[in-house]
């Protein structure tokens, strides 16, 4: 097993870029909000997680050392 070891900053970011993107897929699927404004609002939401997703992925692997 690896350890990472992330500062706040960091780990808000990874953090930050999951939960964007679990929202946005949230409110694809919900129908609690007009639809024409969900989907904007859901697309935006998970095109922003999805894009910042790889240099968050780049983030963890240069923190990673071997355990």
């Amino acid at each position: 097993m690896k350890k990472i070891t992330l500062r706040v900053p960091q780990f808000g970011f990874v953090v930050a870029t999951r939960a964007a993107l679990a929202f946005g897929a949230g409110l694809l699927v919900s129908g609690k909000i007009r639809q024409s404004r969900r989907r904007k609002i859901g697309m935006a939401l998970v095109a922003l997680g999805a894009a910042s997703t790889v240099p968050a992925v780049m983030t963890i692997r240069k923190q990673m050392t071997p355990a």
